[in-house]
Order: structure tokens, then C-alpha cells, then sequence
């Protein structure tokens, strides 16, 4: 009889600890799937906040960049367009050289074909604020010169005028031109006796009609509508100081007359900002609060990405302490509750 009931106390032994190893093991295998699911969700979870900040720091980077970006070459595509449009005046203007021989052959047509350079001149360089055109410079005379520049006056807002008539002595410069190709050596000095009585005539009759400070400048300007007839005339020794001491004209020829009208325009711009001097510090202050705004924003972007990366790195640290913890429930104890009760998640601690 007692070994019998030793021999079923072993028995039963036997099989309560078999089951207690099938329950442990079950245990496990649960523990082990919930693991692997919640940190499956944390990884997927970590993985889209991770994107998703990353798509929102480009999109905000991208759009300033194109923004930026898009106003420079909006800024030389502009500038281009009017080089190309300064171009294609030029290039239209070469191309009716051919028709000038008949323009020049009339008096009247090449009086007006002065007037018609000079004032295209004009038109290309200052805006049609900055001159006039048949400007009466003195009350009592009834004379009106071609185009005048408007500068800036008195206290009282009255302009200053600079005179600019156009002459164009064609005779004597085509006779000139003739002798030249010649080689009379005579007959070229005749010619440029006789073109530079012509100039100083000129030059003459602008100072008398159209010189009158303060109403206009103390000086006037002739010009010359071929860099030619200008450098006949400049050729001359001691004609242009002349004529400038004497007249108080200055010749001008095409090249000339732009590089002086865009010195002009240089300084009226100049005058312009100097007027303008606070809206221009106060656009200046704006674009110093917008950038550092910009810099701020870039702060804040960049310490969200550093505590998205220490986020990451806090769950490689559990990752690797719950990795330990199951190498543990691996080595299976002999009494496996303590480690049951540390690995299985109590549902009110995670409310």
C-alpha cells in the first residue's frame, strides 16, 4: 500500500510539474508576442513621427529656397530683358544706316533727323519727367531750344534747365570727308577752316538764345548726331576749349551724350534714395525682423529634431533592456513567478 501511494504521489508530481512547465511555457510564448507587437508599434510609431517631421522641415526649407531663389531670377531675367531691348534699338538703328545718304540730302529732313536721335537719346535713357522738349529759356525772346534736362532747383521747386540743341553742318563735313579721301591736303584745311567757323557759329548762336541762369545752367550742350562730325571737331586743337570758354558750349556726340545722360541718371537716382532715406531704413529693419524670425524658426526645427533623435535613442536603450530581460526568461529559473510578475504587463499600471 505505500508504495503504492509513493508510486502515485511520483505520478502526480510528475504531472503537475509537466503541466506547470506547459502553462510556464505558454506564459512565455505570450509574453513573447506581446513584446514583439508593442515594440513593432513603437518602431512603426517613432518611424512616421520621424518622416513626418522630416517632410514638414523640407517642405519649409524648400519653399523659402524656391522662393529666394525665384526672386533672383526673376531680378536678372528682368535685367536681361532690357539689355536685350537696348540691343534691339541699337540693332534697328544700324540697320537704317543704309537710308541716311537720302535723309541728309534735305535740309529740313536732316535738321529733323537731328532732332530725331537726340531725342531718342533721351527717351532711352531718362524717363520723360527728367527733360522737355521746346523749352523757352528766356521771357523776353520768343525762342524755344530743342530739348532741355529738368535738374534740380531752388528751395522753391523751380527746375534748373540744361540746354541741348542738335547740329548737323553736313556740307562742310561731307566736303571735308571728300578732300580727305583725296588726299588735297589744301583742300582739307579749307574744309575744316570752314567746319570750324561753322561750330563756333553754332556754338554762338546757343549761347545767345538759350544760356540764362538761374533759369537755366551756365553752360549749354551742342550735339553732334555722327561720332564722326564729333571727331572732326574734337580733332581740332584747341576748338573745343574755345567754344567752352568763349560760349560756354560743350560738344557732344552720340557716345558722349549717353555716357553724360547716364551720369545724369546715376545721380538722379542717387537724389531719389536720398529722399527716400527712411522708407529705405525702415524696409531695412523689416527684412532684419523677418530674418531673424527665419533663424528663430530654424532653431525650433532643429531642437525638434534633436528630441526626436534622443527619442529614438531612449527606445534603443528599452529595446535593448527588454531584449536582456527575455534572454533572461530564455535560461528558465527554477522559481519562474518573480520573473512572470516583472515581464507580464499589469493592465493597471498601463491605465
Amino acid at each position: 500500500m505505500l508504495r503504492e501511494e509513493m508510486s502515485r504521489g511520483r505520478e502526480e508530481s510528475a504531472g503537475a510539474a509537466k503541466t506547470q512547465r506547459e502553462e510556464l511555457g505558454t506564459s512565455l510564448e505570450s509574453v513573447r508576442s506581446i513584446v514583439d507587437l508593442r515594440l513593432k508599434e513603437l518602431q512603426e510609431d517613432n518611424a512616421k513621427q520621424i518622416d513626418k517631421m522630416r517632410a514638414t522641415v523640407d517642405e519649409k526649407l524648400q519653399g523659402t529656397l524656391e522662393k529666394r531663389l525665384g526672386e533672383s531670377f526673376k531680378l536678372v531675367s528682368d535685367r536681361l530683358e532690357q539689355v536685350h531691348q537696348g540691343l534691339g534699338a541699337m540693332q534697328q538703328l544700324a540697320s537704317d544706316v543704309g537710308g541716311l545718304q537720302k535723309v541728309l540730302s534735305n535740309v529740313k529732313m536732316r535738321g529733323g533727323w537731328g532732332e530725331v536721335q537726340l531725342g531718342a537719346l533721351l527717351e532711352q535713357v531718362l524717363t520723360p519727367d527728367q527733360f522737355a522738349r521746346n523749352v523757352k529759356t528766356r521771357e523776353e525772346s520768343g525762342e524755344h531750344v530743342e530739348f532741355a534736362i529738368k535738374l534740380p532747383g531752388d528751395e522753391n521747386g523751380a527746375p534748373v534747365w540744361l540746354p541741348i540743341d542738335a547740329k548737323f553742318p553736313t556740307e562742310d563735313y561731307q566736303r571735308l570727308l571728300a578732300a580727305q579721301d583725296q588726299g588735297d591736303v589744301t583742300a582739307i584745311e579749307d574744309a575744316m577752316k570752314s567746319l570750324e567757323t561753322q561750330l563756333k557759329r553754332s556754338a554762338k548762336d546757343i549761347c545767345q538764345k538759350y544760356i540764362n541762369p538761374p533759369r537755366t545752367t551756365d553752360f549749354a550742350l551742342m550735339f553732334l548726331p555722327t561720332e564722326g562730325l564729333y571727331a572732326e571737331a574734337i580733332r581740332r586743337i584747341g576748338l573745343a576749349e574755345q567754344v567752352q570758354r568763349d560760349c560756354r558750349v560743350v560738344f557732344a556726340g552720340p557716345t558722349t551724350l549717353a555716357a553724360l545722360l547716364n551720369s545724369l541718371q546715376m545721380g538722379f537716382r542717387t537724389l531719389a534714395i536720398q529722399k527716400r532715406s527712411s522708407e529705405v531704413w525702415n524696409l531695412l529693419s523689416t527684412v532684419k525682423t523677418e530674418f531673424g524670425k527665419f533663424g528663430e524658426a530654424l532653431s525650433a526645427v532643429k531642437d525638434k529634431l534633436d528630441q526626436a533623435s534622443r527619442h529614438v535613442d531612449n527606445v534603443a536603450v528599452r529595446s535593448r533592456a527588454i531584449t536582456k530581460k527575455l534572454r533572461d526568461v530564455e535560461e528558465l529559473p527554477s522559481n519562474p513567478q518573480p520573473l512572470l510578475k516583472n515581464l507580464i504587463p499589469d493592465p493597471d499600471a498601463e491605465d
